[in-house]
């Protein structure tokens, strides 16, 4: 796969909602060839009046294809893999006898064990990909962009090839979102990136879903900022344990995340708003798992996930 100087290959987006709108609206914007495959409600609204994006005060529209039907993965270079983390191995199933050998896949999700579930589902190329982003559906159709952007892709030692094959991989990836105005950076470490991105969900997501409230105004507080802390110290107790060494500032670097993004209210908040099932499980959830199995223990986390399981058992009546 290369695509340095090349616009006219084609990328798939598997989970068109706000995430992979937000990605497949900007790199059809700037002449990339891409199909969004998403919900029907969707579907139908971005087939009638392109996709509606909102951006930094900024209304457009752009035109994309945009289907329900998985087989529109088959003829793409590279796909976008946003769905939720508690879709992936049905959706990766889905995918598998569409997919192109050449094709590769790069995962957009939260959590930390998203490539390896998608790798035993297919036998293509996998990569990680972290997403410091805030944005949401406004209605079908419409997505709305509030905040951050940046990208974060590498690879994991566990599904690498040869070195210069993935540099080149890597590297076509960043040439090609760049194009499209995203700022994308190669890590050499993206393990300890994902559980990084892991701890700032664990800190952020659960609180704001169950209160309601915006970044800014939790850490505003010293009794969240405590309970922030204490969720942080624990995934970073996990990680240690599974052999994950994370950075030693992480308690301050969870409480500054929300100076970029103070109005923004997390994915699960959103989840629970819309009646959906949260990520939880992959997020706090998978924490409290983690500890189990290494003897660990993880009350906060698992207080905040015992929460927002009955907070969705709520929302569905």
């Amino acid at each position: 796969m290369t695509m340095t100087h090349d616009t006219s290959f084609a990328v798939a987006v598997v989970g068109a909602g706000a995430l992979g709108c937000l990605f497949g609206g900007m790199l059809a914007r700037s002449g990339v060839p891409v199909t969004l495959i998403g919900r029907p409600a969707h579907v139908a609204a971005i087939r009638q009046h392109g996709l509606r994006f909102e951006s930094h005060g900024i209304t457009e529209t752009i035109p994309v294809t945009a289907v329900e039907n998985m087989g529109a993965v088959r003829g793409a270079a590279l796909v976008l893999f946003c769905v939720k983390s508690s879709d992936t191995d049905d959706a990766a199933g889905a995918m598998a006898p569409h997919l192109d050998g050449h094709a590769v896949v790069l995962s957009l999700q939260n959590g930390v064990d998203n490539v390896e579930r998608i790798r035993a589902q297919v036998p293509n190329v996998v990569l990680p990909g972290l997403v410091y982003v805030a944005a949401q559906m406004t209605g079908p159709g419409s997505v709305h962009h509030t905040g951050g952007g940046n990208l974060t892709i590498g690879r994991l030692a566990a599904f690498a090839r040869d070195e210069e094959s993935d540099r080149r991989l890597l590297e076509d990836i960043v040439a090609l979102f760049t194009r499209a105005g995203v700022k994308v950076t190669i890590s050499p470490r993206v393990e300890v990136d994902l559980w990084t991105k892991l701890v700032m969900n664990c800190a952020y997501n659960a609180i704001s879903a169950l209160t309601g409230s915006q970044y800014g105004r939790m850490v505003a507080l010293p009794e969240i900022r405590a309970v922030m802390t204490d969720a942080v110290n624990e995934v970073v107790a996990v990680a240690a344990a599974k052999g994950v060494r994370l950075p030693d500032n992480l308690v301050d670097a969870a409480i500054r995340l929300a100076d970029g993004m103070p109005v923004t209210i997390s994915s699960t908040a959103q989840d629970l708003l819309r009646g959906r099932r949260t990520e939880i499980d992959h997020l706090n959830g998978y924490v409290v798992r983690a500890g189990e199995a290494l003897g660990i223990a993880t009350p906060v986390n698992r207080t905040l996930n015992a929460l927002v399981k009955l907070a969705e058992q709520k929302s569905k009546a």
